[in-house]
């Protein structure tokens, strides 16, 4: 697959999913923008400036917390500025706050639903205002969406939400021909996926056909086919990359 000449932005990209999908679509050819959220310690620049310097020219690091319109806008700014162009948008930004909801806090649920869901709804706006036509959104959504994990009320409605706003984009965006899909993977075991205690890891290995976990790479595999020119008639789809898991 040959996306050169493309400019993608991966959001979170500064490790697990999202460094491996901007590693990907920089190796089919793309120009890729690392985007990390800023921490005081700068641990998040760190990462995210040794992912772009490693891949050279053809990339960038950015900071934005998508959580933040302004931070975000901002971010499209220095993207015009650097590549005058925008082709590829991949939603992975994300985090976990996993508790019962009986446990739950309100700040437990509105951080998630504030950078899983409300993060892609903010950077797909922003970047709408010079997206070319024809261009690819991909959003990570999440079996937990679809399945729905115990201790997951935030997570799972924050995924299901981006499916379903995937269907919606999809129809918005169609007479630009901007293709708008989402990839569900299962479980990775990126840092993320390590914080699943032992035990429930085991009992999820049960349910799933392939007998493993998924590696990263093979999810950024199926973002970059939908990245690509040979996903120009598959729209509001939601990919999952799972190992045949239905639990």
């Amino acid at each position: 697959m040959d996306i050169g000449g493309k400019v993608a932005l991966v959001t979170g990209s500064g490790q697990g999913l999202g460094r491996a999908s901007a590693l990907a679509l920089h190796a089919a050819g793309a120009a890729v923008v690392i985007n990390y959220p800023p921490d005081p310690a700068g641990q998040n620049a760190e990462r995210a400036r040794a992912v772009a310097e490693g891949l050279g020219d053809r990339a960038i690091a950015l900071p934005a917390d998508v959580c933040d319109p302004k931070q975000v806008d901002a971010m499209m700014t220095a993207i015009r500025e650097r590549f005058g162009r925008l082709d590829i948008v991949v939603n992975n930004a994300a985090v976990i706050r996993d508790r019962t909801l009986r446990k739950m806090s309100d700040d437990e649920w509105q951080a998630v639903i504030d950078t899983d869901l409300g993060g892609v709804f903010r950077v797909c706006r922003a970047a709408l205002g010079f997206m070319g036509d024809g261009g690819r959104i991909v959003n990570l959504a999440s079996i937990s969406g679809v399945v729905g994990f115990f201790g997951q009320a935030n997570y799972a409605a924050a995924k299901a939400g981006v499916i379903a706003m995937t269907k919606v984009l999809s129809k918005e965006l169609a007479p630009r021909r901007i293709t708008v899909n989402a990839v569900a993977p299962g479980v990775v075991l990126t840092d993320m996926g390590k914080t699943i205690p032992e035990e429930v890891r085991t009992r999820m290995l049960a349910d799933i056909p392939l007998n493993r976990f998924g590696e990263p790479e093979e999810i950024a595999h199926a973002i970059l086919f939908l990245s690509s020119d040979l996903a120009g008639y598959i729209t509001g789809q939601t990919i999952h990359v799972n190992g045949g898991w239905w639990a």
